[in-house]
């Protein structure tokens, strides 16, 4: 790669003056007047030795260009001693060749070739309705999980879900109160309501829930027994709706239900060994020891919480599939709990403790606030995507498209997720209905518009028997390949940080070059030059599909 190359080049010569050969930094100017790389390396050989910056630049570059690459067309100190290497013509279209060959595998990297990976991340629980928070957890870990694939590793994606619990047993005393029946998810989602409301309010209430918290853990009443047989499958149902609308998929499915045997089993273990200790009738972990906070593992009854499920859950998850990794994607606010967890596992499961990467995200919610599913003030994942399609059916609505509703869900998922990836994972997002659905920039119908425009100028160019080449090239380099070839890049960088906004903000700018470039350019009249465009244009396409599918995001063929 180029940027091996600039390294080696810029090592050598440090070698050469003598001077220490460091890590060589190497990054994109932000203004590309300043060229295509820029290092830092004179500004910190000359604090070794003792020289002015910018003298020891000029030093630097003479050695460099007693041998330049031939990929360098320049090299050029600026401001305090940097040093900026402008790529040649035939650089970029060799790139622009490259990008051609390798079309779908464009931008892989075997990285992690020959690693096991598991991703668990959506997790909605049955008995509750999938909500805009499961929405922005499958968005993050959808997206993780097609770089991490990109990047050579075997990807197994892992849904785990909550399907016993008090918050079943309390939508469970929620239907027995409101008729007895299981209708639909919405029914589920009031009898919830109705029986944590009921908890919340009334002790005799709150005590029949325990108990019947217990026979679901227990199986033992029929009656409960079917009511809770029909909820689960109700549930789990509606939510594969929900994933082939997201466009997601999961190799397995872990369940509470399981987890909490072995956990427990395992915190009862871990209690013989002193890893966990008594405390007024429960069993705790005591996190301060460790600057954490102390966690019940089992709580007064004797059953397993949620920390002593996620202790069984990741023996489970290597037992089923022997990961080298194990990625746990959740919301930020749980982020205290999961430390906890960590630190447990690394006394009952060392190797799995190192094996296992949690990556948390902030909360996505509506300009109504803060969601709570104990209150029913819940935005569901279906009114949000079903809200966001009718805006798109309605903008479209003038379009005359073949499968224009097939379209319409596409777009309409591409301007969610787009506006979940468009910053780091860490952040909170308000989700705005406007600015997600424009078609003018910074949106997922952006850059949808744009990868369809390219398509309909390649039709176009088939029509006319125009066939792309790069030998027929215009003198000036465009903006498009000068950000085109630095697409495996990013890739590594969003997957070495676990980050998807990375790909979301240069297929962004991308977008806009290409824009620009279609508004100020004729490509298929554009005479002798039209077959370079072509593979230009060819090239922007290639790279847009990739990066949006590393995103969850469709690429329509019209728009």
């Amino acid at each position: 790669m180029i940027v091996e190359m600039l390294k080696n080049s810029v090592g050598g010569a440090l070698k050469k003056l003598s001077l220490p050969e460091s890590d060589v930094h190497l990054e994109h100017p932000a203004d590309l007047a300043y060229g295509d790389y820029s290092t830092n390396a004179a500004m910190v050989g000359a604090r070794h030795a003792q020289q002015n910056p910018k003298e020891l630049a000029e030093k630097i570059v003479r050695v460099i260009a007693r041998n330049k690459p031939d990929e360098v067309e320049k090299i050029e100190i600026g401001g305090s001693g940097f040093i900026n290497f402008s790529l040649s013509r035939d650089f970029f279209a060799n790139s622009i060749q490259e990008i051609l060959d390798k079309d779908k595998e464009w931008g892989k990297n075997i990285v992690l070739k020959g690693r096991k990976v598991m991703i668990e991340y959506t997790d909605p629980n049955p008995f509750k309705e999938m909500h805009i928070g499961h929405v922005m957890d499958n968005a993050v870990g959808e997206s993780i999980a097609r770089i991490i694939e990109f990047s050579g590793a075997e990807v197994k994606r892992a849904n785990y879900q909550g399907d016993v619990g008090v918050h079943v047993a309390k939508a469970v005393y929620g239907i027995q109160k409101l008729g007895g029946k299981v209708t639909d998810i919405k029914m589920l989602g009031k009898a919830y309501v109705f029986g944590a409301d009921a908890y919340e309010k009334n002790e005799k209430e709150k005590s029949a829930i325990d108990v019947l918290n217990r026979k679901i853990y227990e199986h033992s009443d029929k009656e409960v027994n079917d009511i809770y047989d029909k909820g689960r499958s109700l549930s789990l149902a509606h939510f594969e709706i929900m994933y082939k609308k997201l466009d997601t998929h999961f190799d397995y499915y872990f369940f509470e239900s399981q987890s909490g045997v072995f956990g427990k089993e395992v915190v009862e273990k871990g209690l013989k060994n002193k890893v966990f200790e008594q405390s007024e009738g429960a069993v705790v972990f005591r996190g301060e020891k460790y600057g954490l906070h102390t966690r019940v593992f089992l709580n007064s009854e004797g059953l397993p919480t949620y920390e002593a499920k996620e202790l069984g859950l990741a023996r489970l998850k290597y037992d089923t599939y022997p990961y080298d990794i194990s990625f746990v994607i959740t919301a930020s606010e749980i982020e205290g709990y999961f430390k906890v967890v960590l630190k447990a596992m690394e006394f009952v499961f060392p190797e799995l403790a190192k094996k296992t990467i949690h990556v948390s995200h902030g909360m996505l919610r509506l300009k109504t606030g803060k969601m709570s599913s104990r209150t029913g003030d819940v935005v569901t994942a279906e009114f949000l995507i079903d809200e966001v399609e009718k805006k798109v059916e309605e903008v479209m609505k003038d379009r005359d498209l073949e499968n224009a509703d097939e379209i319409s869900l596409q777009v309409a998922i591409g301007a969610i997720k787009y506006f979940v990836l468009k910053q780091a994972a860490s952040k909170d997002i308000v989700f705005d209905f406007e600015k997600a659905l424009s078609f003018e920039g910074d949106s997922g119908p952006y850059l949808q518009y744009a990868a369809t425009r390219a398509h309909s100028i390649l039709e176009k160019a088939r029509e006319r028997n125009i066939k792309e080449s790069t030998h027929s090239r215009p003198k000036n380099v465009t903006t498009i390949e000068r950000l085109l070839y630095r697409f495996p890049e990013i890739v590594k960088r969003a997957q070495r940080e676990y980050e998807p906004h990375y790909v979301t903000t240069y297929l962004t700018e991308l977008a806009g070059a290409f824009n620009s470039y279609y508004a100020q350019e004729r490509i298929v009249d554009a005479g002798e030059c039209a077959p370079y465009k072509i593979a230009l244009t060819k090239a922007f396409y290639t790279t847009m599909k990739n990066g949006l599918w590393l995103l969850g995001i469709k690429a329509p063929e019209h728009m």
